[in-house]
C-alpha cells in the first residue's frame, strides 16, 4: 500500500516551520509519518526551518541529475524536495511536505494520494511574525505582505484543508496532527477549516 502526501502551504511567516517542528516533536513510530527536509540555497543558520543548505552549484547539479522530485524558485532562493520522498511513499510511509502554493498544480498531478493543507494567518499577525523573525528588510516584508494579499483567493483544489494559525502554536500543531494522524483523505472532499 502506498503512502500519502500531506502538502503544507502558507505565506512565509505563517508559522509552517513551527507547526512542522511541533509535529516532529510529537510524531512517533506508530504514526508511520515522516517530514521531508527541503534542500534550499539559503544558509543553514538563517533560522526557522530544519532544511539542508546547498550552494546554487550543488542545487543545479542535483536538479540536473534528477535528484529532486520537485523544485522551484522563490524570493531569491531555490527549493527542492528530494527524490527519496517517492521511495518513502512506495514503502507506505505518509510524507509531510513543506510546499509552495505556486507548485500545487504540479504536486496534484504528480502524486495520486495527496491532501493539500493551507496554513492561514491574517495580515496583521503575518507582519508581526515577519518582523520578529528578523530575516528580511522592511521592504522585503512589504513585498511578502503584498504577495500574501494577492494569493488569498481560492486555490484550484476542492479537497484542500485549512488550518487557522492566528492563535496559539499548540492549537495549530493540534490541528495539523489531527489531519496527519487521521485516515488519509483523497481529492474528493469538501473544504474544511481546522483551528
Amino acid at each position: 500500500m502506498s503512502g500519502h502526501v500531506y502538502y503544507l502551504m502558507g505565506a512565509s511567516g505563517s508559522g509552517k516551520d513551527s507547526l512542522l517542528q511541533g509535529c516532529r516533536d510529537r510524531l512517533d513510530h506508530s504514526h508511520n509519518a515522516v517530514i521531508a527536509h527541503r534542500y534550499i540555497t539559503r544558509t543553514a543558520d538563517a533560522g526557522g526551518e530544519n532544511h539542508i543548505h546547498l550552494t546554487e552549484s550543488e542545487f543545479a547539479l542535483r536538479r540536473d541529475n534528477g535528484m529532486f522530485c520537485m523544485h522551484w524558485a522563490s524570493h531569491g532562493h531555490l527549493y527542492g524536495i528530494g527524490k527519496e520522498v517517492e521511495i518513502w511513499i512506495a514503502l507506505g510511509l505518509n510524507v509531510i511536505i513543506n510546499g509552495s502554493r505556486h507548485y500545487l498544480p504540479e504536486a496534484l498531478a504528480q502524486f495520486d494520494c495527496i491532501t493539500p493543507i493551507m496554513v492561514e494567518v491574517d495580515t496583521a499577525h503575518l507582519k508581526n511574525r515577519l518582523l520578529k523573525r528578523g530575516r528580511e528588510s522592511l521592504t522585503e516584508i512589504d513585498l511578502r505582505l503584498a504577495q500574501h494579499a494577492s494569493l488569498l483567493h481560492p486555490l484550484p483544489d476542492a479537497s484542500m484543508l485549512h488550518i487557522d494559525n492566528n492563535h496559539s502554536l499548540e492549537a495549530g500543531v493540534n490541528a495539523l496532527m489531527q489531519i496527519i494522524t487521521a485516515a488519509p483523505q483523497l481529492n474528493n472532499r469538501e473544504p474544511q477549516a481546522l483551528a
